[in-house]
């Protein structure tokens, strides 16, 4: 896959603030993959100092969720800790794990926000923007929005609205058990990201992709 940085790539709260805006005319929230056989998880996996991180990218076959390929990168964090800044600190690892992908994935799946961010551009977005991939966030927690608690039985959502705009989901992945906060990242709907979500967690809570991404995080910088 071939994936630059800008290079130009921020290093201040500004210029950070200025890129954000240069690039979020370039999300597209619509749409839905052509074919879906390959799925990347990416999560990034922080030492105790902060600054020692593991960016992982693995990808699955989203049919049998069996792991075709992994590309982990160990590094420092280059960029200040800001709240909506966070894709500064990752994307750099990422870019880099993605960059040594010898196979193309369909879908994007980001541990963290697409559009469901203050500026509606978060590290889903981001990366999806650089990538040109369809990209899905899938968060723990709720960045920004307000939402009521949705059914309990699995698929079932309520709507995340933040300044009176739907800026993402609020999932049941699992029947009884906490909801996840889908957001688009670029090229894909609302309606197609929840239903890939939905495919990508047989068993747990969280998609696969984000599981089998966050265990080879952390694995990676526990053998540092």
């Amino acid at each position: 896959m071939r994936l630059d940085l800008p290079p130009d790539w921020p290093s201040t709260e500004a210029g950070a603030l200025a890129e954000q805006d240069r690039l979020r005319p370039l999300v597209v929230t619509t749409g839905r993959p052509a074919r879906v056989g390959l799925v990347a998880g990416l999560d990034v996996t922080y030492a105790t100092d902060g600054e020692r991180l593991a960016a992982a990218v693995v990808v699955l076959d989203a049919n049998t969720l069996a792991e075709v390929e992994r590309q982990i990168v160990l590094g420092e964090a280059r960029f200040p800790y800001r709240p909506g800044l966070l894709a500064f600190r990752e994307i750099p690892a990422l870019v880099e794990a993605l960059r040594a992908l010898k196979t193309v994935p369909d879908v994007l799946v980001a541990d963290g926000y697409g559009i469901a961010h203050p500026r509606r551009f978060g590290l889903a977005c981001h990366i999806g923007v650089l990538t040109g991939l369809p990209t899905i966030g899938v968060a723990k927690t709720a960045f920004v929005g307000d939402y009521a608690e949705p059914p309990n039985a699995r698929g079932a959502y309520s709507d995340l609205v933040h300044d009176g705009d739907v800026v993402g989901r609020v999932l049941r992945t699992r029947t009884g058990v906490k909801p996840v906060f889908v957001s688009v990242g670029h090229r894909i709907d609302l309606e197609a990201a929840c239903d890939l979500v939905i495919t990508l967690s047989p068993r747990y809570r969280l998609p696969e992709t984000t599981r089998a991404a966050d265990h080879l995080s952390r694995m990676a910088l526990a053998a540092d």
